[in-house]
């Protein structure tokens, strides 16, 4: 049975302990009159104390007739706890081995059949063994003594003390006990009784520590053991008070909160002021959503907990906030595409010059979205250099199909939660921007750019990469689980566009689920073309002049991009002829001129001294200068290797601001020489009598990659054997230490590098003719490319 303090009610069966100290003397037993054989009463989650009082009451009908027998011949009985309280006839087997000696007191019949006998206990004994089980319980016993410690053992009294102590404070912080206990307690003498009454009292929730309890011998023992056991129940007493103090608090401050609620709902009614206004916007907004059941359940569920919230406490705007979301996004909503083939191919090229792999593209997808009326959306990355149109790509496709068009920045980005959204439960949580956008979108079916997705950053809130895993998978988006809205969203309908200057740092499995769309650098042909058909109208619009009033020659625009650009992309001639607008309409405006034609001496004037001097071939002029190709997150760009020989022991040494792969480059390239000394025609020995120093200038710029390995070689054989390389060649290509030449990367941003500084021929791996063969003959005009497999074929070019 559960045992309470001082008090426990048990159902009709079990055993009824009301623990009290006998007002009288307690009578011991001679030891002689201490019977061998006992007939022996199973209790239900009770144990007996020696020299304790307690009335018991007996359900069972073996129990009923021990104790009446007994009662009326010695009253002397056994009183043993049983092991389960669940076995109705239990056998010695099921009980525990200590028990107490008891006399029956007083037994009193009850009206419905049972009887309630009260014992005091007097000794403690252990079974030896079952004598019979008819018609209840014998079993022989032998008793245990008790061993008290010495009269003047001051930890005894210390003990005494902390258990009055905290039998004190347990009595005053359980409501169950009468105050009246107290007085008990105090007046409490002799410690063997004091430490058995408060032993037989105490609540435990495991019935064996009070049978350990009985167990023990030494009553010194046994006092700290008992102390131990209300200290742990003084705990729990003091943090079930805490938890009732803070509950009525709750509860005087809920009601009062309820009593002023409704004087201000009546003032708010009076004044037209009622919420209930909003609540039936928000119904009536549900009732015309298209949306699935679990988002029309979540919407109910969290309805019906906003109109149970408190209009004044803070909660209530978080979950206003949350059920407006709900009935807000656009969910099944999508626009209609214009599936004209015609007419997306045309806004397309209206809006963007080249870039035919990305508009054939977007066309397939239209063609198949046509014929087959459904399909989950592509997810396409265009990566290239800056300013060649990726970002406003994005715009024009959205117009050319017909749909809503976002963007999101995703450049520095670094928390997880601005791609998933906070958890609702935070202070100042909000979904995420994927989800955010499709609300300001109004439909489900947005062309969505992720602009920048390659400068994405990691810190200890999370990685925003593994967040875009989920939604740049066609297989995984159609159920997009954001923080905030806690319900899955679809995402598959979304035409995601992703933007990125270098692949290298994008996460390779978030690589792996986008379309590699590659938007290379333009032509100063087509910069000229862009210029006049796109950059030009734009300014003059933006300017406020009229076609009539400001016009560019041909020689200018192609001054301005030689001159004053140095990119692959447009943005910065688009900065330049603004520039030249603005210039144009300050003297428009006040009168100096009516009409200006812009000529390459008026660039000039208005630009002031070209900045793009240094980006053209300076040629071989002296022996130890190589030009190389370079590819870097702008685009092409060409490098010069430089290379100067002295009298040393054959040291190498290197500046430039040049990385460890580069470093790593120079070095193969010495080694292969001092190894194959006769390829310059030199021995190794006159190779360590001189010092190399390799130079590749603007110093203040990082220059890394392995793709300078053959221009390395170059310039060392070029200086060590005072020949100097043919004029208007460069080239690219790794080397390895036996001197093959591997493919690298990037060749046709190379290859518009190239022609921009006057370069010619261009030589390079044999393995990377494919490259070649797939670029549009345009690109290559005017170019001738030599195909080589090792060193020794560029040796042999470049010095005829």
């Amino acid at each position: 049975m559960a045992k309470k303090n001082f008090l426990s009610d048990i159902g009709s069966g079990e055993v009824n302990i009301v623990p009290v100290m006998s007002i009288d003397t307690v009578q011991k037993l001679n030891e002689n009159d201490l019977p061998e054989i006992l007939p022996v009463l199973a209790l239900r989650n009770a144990v007996l104390f020696p020299s304790t009082v307690m009335p018991l009451t007996v359900g069972r009908e073996k129990s009923i007739k021990l104790v009446k027998d007994a009662y009326k011949s010695s009253r002397i009985i056994g009183a043993v706890s049983q092991r389960d309280v669940m076995v109705e006839d239990p056998r010695i087997i099921d009980l525990y081995e200590t028990g107490t000696l008891a006399r029956i007191l007083k037994i009193i019949e009850m009206p419905d059949g049972t009887i309630t006998a009260i014992l005091q206990g007097a000794k403690r004994f252990s079974i030896v063994e079952e004598v019979s089980d008819t018609p209840y319980l014998y079993a022989k016993v032998s008793y245990l003594e008790e061993i008290h410690p010495k009269k003047d053992d001051k930890d005894m009294k210390s003990l005494t003390a902390s258990l009055k102590d905290t039998a004190l404070q347990i009595i005053k912080l359980s409501p169950s006990l009468p105050q009246e206990a107290s007085f008990a307690i105090r007046n409490l003498e002799g410690d063997e009784f004091m430490i058995n009454f408060i032993a037989s009292s105490i609540e435990i929730e495991n019935p064996l520590d009070k049978i350990q309890l009985l167990k023990e011998s030494k009553v010194k023992v046994r006092a700290m053991k008992l102390l131990e056991m209300m200290n742990r129940q003084l705990e729990i007493l003091r943090l079930k008070d805490d938890i009732q103090q803070k509950a009525r608090s709750e509860m005087d401050q809920q009601q009062r909160e309820y009593f002023l609620n409704n004087q201000l709902r009546t003032i708010q009614e009076e004044l037209g002021m009622d919420e209930s206004q909003d609540f039936e916007e928000l119904r009536q907004k549900a009732m015309e959503q298209d949306w699935p059941d679990y988002a029309a359940e979540a919407f109910e569920s969290e309805l019906r907990k906003l109109e149970r919230t408190n209009p004044n406490s803070p909660d209530y705007n978080i979950q206003y906030q949350y059920v407006k979301l709900l009935v807000e996004l656009p969910w099944n909503r999508t626009t209609k595409d214009n599936l004209d083939l015609k007419h997306a191919q045309k806004v397309l090229d209206k809006d963007h010059f080249g870039l035919e792999t990305v508009k054939e593209r977007i066309i397939e997808y239209l063609a198949v979205l046509k014929l087959k009326g459904d399909m989950k959306s592509p997810i396409l990355c265009l990566y290239g250099p800056p300013g060649v149109g990726k970002t406003s790509l994005g715009k024009s496709i959205a117009r050319a199909i017909g749909r809503q068009y976002k963007r999101i920045s995703l450049g520095g980005l670094h928390d997880e939660s601005e791609i998933r959204g906070h958890r609702k439960t935070y202070i100042g949580a909000m979904p995420g921007r994927i989800i955010e956008n499709i609300r300001r979108a109004g439909s489900s079916n947005p062309v969505i750019v992720l602009d920048e997705i390659d400068k994405i950053s990691q810190d200890f809130k999370g990685d925003p990469s593994y967040a875009l895993l989920e939604v740049l998978d066609p297989e995984q988006n159609n159920t997009f689980h954001d923080n905030y809205l806690d319900i899955d969203y679809d995402l598959s309908k979304v035409l995601f566009i992703t933007t990125a200057n270098n692949i290298s740092t994008i996460h390779p499995a978030l690589r792996d689920r986008m379309e590699m769309i590659p938007v290379n650098g333009y032509l100063a042909e087509e910069k000229e073309s862009i210029a006049k058909g796109y950059l030009i109208p734009k300014q003059l619009e933006a300017h406020g002049l009229k076609k009539s009033q400001l016009r560019f020659s041909q020689a200018s625009v192609r001054k301005v991009i030689d001159e004053y650009t140095r990119e692959s992309g447009v943005r910065g001639l688009d900065k330049q002829i603004a520039k030249i607008s603005r210039v144009s309409a300050r003297k428009i405006a006040t009168g100096e001129e009516s009409k200006i034609s812009v000529t390459p001496e008026l660039v000039r004037e208005f630009l002031g001294i070209p900045t793009n001097i240094h980006d053209m071939q300076k040629g071989n002029e002296a022996p130890g200068v190589v030009t190389g190709l370079a590819w870097t997150e702008m685009g092409g760009e060409i490098l010069f290797v430089e290379c100067s020989i002295s009298e040393g022991k054959g040291n190498l040494s290197m500046t430039g601001n040049l990385g460890d792969v580069m470093k790593e480059s120079a070095t193969i390239a010495f080694q292969y020489l001092k190894a194959h000394p006769s390829v310059i025609g030199m021995t190794t020995k006159e190779i360590m009598e001189r010092d190399i120093h390799i130079h590749v200038p603007e110093g203040a710029i990082p220059k890394d990659g392995p793709s300078a390995g053959i221009t390395m070689v170059s310039a060392m054989a070029s200086a060590l054997g005072g020949r100097m390389v043919r004029s208007g060649i460069a080239m690219t290509g790794e080397m390895t230490l036996r001197g093959k030449v591997l493919p690298v990367g990037g060749i046709k941003e190379k290859i518009l590098a190239a022609k921009r500084a006057g370069i010619h021929t261009i030589i390079l791996s044999e393995e990377n003719r494919k490259d070649i063969e797939d670029i549009k003959q345009v690109y290559v005009e005017g170019l001738s490319f030599v195909y080589v497999h090792d060193i020794n074929e560029v040796l042999k070019y470049i010095f005829g």
